[in-house]
């Protein structure tokens, strides 16, 4: 029986951090081993937001040394860079022939980034579910993992994948699905109180951080001025910090401290003390894989050279299948 295929891509907008790890990346050394994976560095997408070309060139070798790091195998699953399977644009260029202005401008991503930059509302900014599709029909692929924030793209993946079928008259794309391992996914949440973990809001603590800007995060932390009755609810600051603890200590010391909060014998300078040491813990081998991966240059060009090579061989089937498709020889 063939193995389902999953395609997943992550823009290179910076290091990866903890939210990364816990909310996509812990499943995709999981989904290695399970399904028929390929994974890229989305480096056109990133082209939105106009980076400059050192930033795209360290920020792609940058993600690159951190998939590895974190368990990422490559010959289970190749991993390549966008730009280096030209083939996506040709299969880009036909889905925007077939999407239209007012579908895509009611994007809520598209009006989300077009309020944020009012100065460079580009046409990658309202294409970029055409793109996006590209990525996942040129494999084929069956499942996507994805959050919510990217659920209604999906949507217009499999609108585009009908549309192609509809006005060819043939059944040749599937409609693929979003996926995660569990019903919700894990959402890791930011040091300074609301939201989640995200680049965007300086709230991160990056797998690469050594121990002192470690510890300097977590101790500078939202608290409150403690639990004011026995057994309460934790107020979102708090529980934060307790949920950040139930991904990286062991479980004796999330009870001990939670026992602390119930009681009301808790100290937050302790709390944060030992959450520092247990996420160092936790990123000490990553960090140094990191560390080691960026510095060997030739296999991490090795690694993108065999992952494009083997993702160019299953995108040039379908672009040749395609434009017969679609009536060129």
């Amino acid at each position: 029986m063939r193995m389902e295929r999953v395609i997943s891509g992550i823009r290179p907008t910076g290091n990866l951090h903890l939210g990364n790890y816990f909310g996509a990346v812990k499943n995709f050394v999981r989904m290695q081993d399970e399904y028929d994976c390929m994974f890229f560095i989305a480096d056109w997408h990133s082209l939105t937001t106009h980076p400059t070309p050192e930033n795209i060139r360290q920020s792609v070798r940058t993600i690159l040394a951190e998939y590895l790091a974190c368990g990422i195998d490559p010959a289970k699953a190749p991993i390549y860079i966008q730009s280096d399977v030209k083939d996506v644009l040709e299969l880009y260029l036909y889905l925007n022939m077939n999407a239209y202005l007012g579908e895509l401008e009611r994007v809520t991503s598209f009006k989300e980034k077009a309020r944020k930059q009012p100065d460079n509302v580009n046409a990658g900014l309202l294409t970029y579910p055409c793109l996006m599709a590209a990525d996942i029909l040129m494999h084929k692929a069956d499942k996507v993992p994805v959050g919510k924030d990217q659920e209604q793209n999906m949507e217009m993946a499999r609108l585009f994948a009908r549309r192609f079928n509809r006005i060819y008259n043939i059944e040749y794309f599937k409609e693929p699905e979003s996926f995660h391992y569990t019903k919700d996914a894990v959402k890791v949440p930011g040091l300074n109180g609301t939201g989640k973990m995200g680049k965007s809001e300086g709230n991160c603590i990056y797998l690469c951080d050594d121990e002192a800007t470690i510890k300097k995060k977590v101790m500078r932390a939202v608290t409150d001025s403690g639990p004011e009755r026995l057994n309460q609810e934790k107020p979102e600051p708090i529980a934060n910090l307790f949920t950040i603890m139930e991904l990286v200590s062991t479980p004796d010391t999330y009870a001990y401290f939670d026992d602390q909060y119930n009681n009301m014998t808790i100290r937050y300078g302790d709390l944060k003390k030992q959450l520092a040491a247990d996420i160092n813990a936790f990123c000490a081998p990553i960090r140094e894989k990191i560390i080691a991966f960026s510095a060997d240059e030739a296999y991490l060009s090795r690694v993108a050279a065999e992952g494009a090579e083997r993702a160019h061989e299953r995108a040039r089937q379908t672009i040749e299948e395609v434009r017969h498709i679609i009536g060129f020889r």
